[in-house]
């Protein structure tokens, strides 16, 4: 199992299948390469100082040491989006719901597909095109 890095493979994953659990946010993308499982660890400011999110991350990164490699999908990055409850939460239960979320059929996000039409310029929602013959 190898770590996620670099900002454009945490961006191509957020685009991808979700879990959410009161502790954490896991988020999943199936790769093409035959390469090995990936897993990168974020934890935003609005979770608190360095110290405590430093703390989030180190929980986190203990708990996928403590899961069974074989639950999670091969060919498969994944993130895990630390919460503030993270700090507070009993770890055994914390590793429970990672299990769970890894044998959850992930919830697919529709950030890349399923938009509407491209709105006009000063168009009103709901209002004829301007390409609309007179009568």
């Amino acid at each position: 199992m190898d770590r996620l890095r670099q900002r454009a493979d945490f961006l191509a994953v957020a685009n991808g299948a979700r879990v959410n659990s009161p502790a954490f946010v896991l988020q999943s993308r199936r790769r093409d390469d035959p390469g090995p499982i990936r897993i990168g660890f974020t934890v935003t400011k609005k979770n608190g100082n360095a110290p405590e999110r430093n703390r989030i991350r180190r929980r986190l990164r203990e708990l996928v040491k403590r899961l069974d490699p074989v639950s999670m999908q091969p060919h498969h990055d994944y993130v895990l989006v630390g919460r503030r409850d993270a700090l507070s939460r009993d770890f055994a239960t914390m590793l429970d719901d990672l299990r769970i979320a890894f044998t959850k059929p992930a919830r697919h996000t529709a950030k890349e597909s399923h938009k509407g039409p491209a709105k006009r310029r000063g168009e009103k929602p709901g209002a004829a095109s301007a390409s609309r013959k007179p009568d």
